[in-house]
């Protein structure tokens, strides 16, 4: 018997990093969850993970920047599991550069997969959740949803290179802030988790081919090995955080014992603050 047995999660770029562990985690816990990532093969890996293990999955390719995509993400939870209770917007990478060397490109990609992306997933919901709810009060039942949008210390204290990340991730913040006053009415929870630096690919030291794909695009991931190293002495843990231990915060936010915590951030950071 898991903390979320018969809720009903999406969670976006859940093929790889943070995302996949916060899928497996939410599966191990129970729920039934819809995997989302730009490729199939990472989110197929995810899908067979949870379920060799027992747990119910299914697959949403595409990207979360596709104005159409938000739709088909939330039909996938109502058309294969009968309905939607967790929504975790995770999935995002890094573009960096110096102000005066970033483009229009640059700028929009970071906006569009790290803040309307959450943002057209949350629109698309609302009208699956609305419905839900009128049907259980009308039963007499009571249900706390949850919503978790992934932010960053970026998004709270700024970084050097990341002008258009950082705008996006404090957006996010924003946007969390007014999901919780508007969703209240619904029994939904919004609240945002800020990661620190956690081991995941886009944080790696940089090699000459330190790159990944999204689009067709090879964007530049990355740190640089000597300020990866300075990173982690004020980090008071004295290391980086792992995958496994940022899907630990974001399911805190998806239990029952947060179903009064609403509009908050949790910083995920081994006690880094900026």
């Amino acid at each position: 018997m898991g903390n979320l047995n018969g809720k009903v999660a999406l969670v976006s770029g859940s093929g790889r990093g943070i995302g996949r562990q916060i899928a497996l985690k939410l599966a191990r816990e129970g729920a039934a969850v819809v995997v989302n990532d730009l490729d199939e093969a990472p989110a197929k890996e995810t899908v067979d993970a949870i379920t060799a293990a027992g747990g119910r999955a299914t697959a949403a390719i595409g990207s979360v920047t596709d104005p159409d995509f938000a739709e088909d993400f939330v039909a996938a939870a109502a058309d294969t599991f009968g309905g939607l209770h967790i929504i975790v917007n995770n999935a995002g990478y890094t573009w960096d550069n110096v102000v005066q060397k970033t483009t229009d490109e640059q700028w929009h990609a970071m906006l569009d997969v790290h803040l309307s992306g959450p943002f057209r997933i949350l629109r698309a919901a609302q009208p699956l959740i609305s419905a839900a709810v009128k049907q259980e009060r009308a039963a007499g039942i009571s249900v706390c949803r949850k919503v978790v949008n992934v932010s960053s210390i970026a998004g709270l204290v700024g970084n050097p290179g990341q002008a258009g990340y950082a705008a996006a991730k404090a957006g996010v913040i924003g946007l969390t802030r007014t999901m919780a006053k508007e969703w209240g009415r619904y029994n939904v929870t919004t609240n945002t988790v800020a990661f620190g630096l956690i081991d995941t690919r886009l944080t790696e030291p940089t090699t000459a081919d330190t790159t990944i794909d999204v689009a067709g695009r090879q964007i530049k991931v990355g740190v640089n090995p000597g300020l990866l190293q300075a990173a982690e002495q004020l980090i008071p843990l004295g290391r980086t955080g792992t995958p496994e231990e940022a899907a630990g915060a974001v399911y805190l936010l998806c239990t029952p014992e947060s179903d009064y915590i609403s509009g908050q951030t949790l910083v995920c950071a081994g006690g880094f603050q900026g």
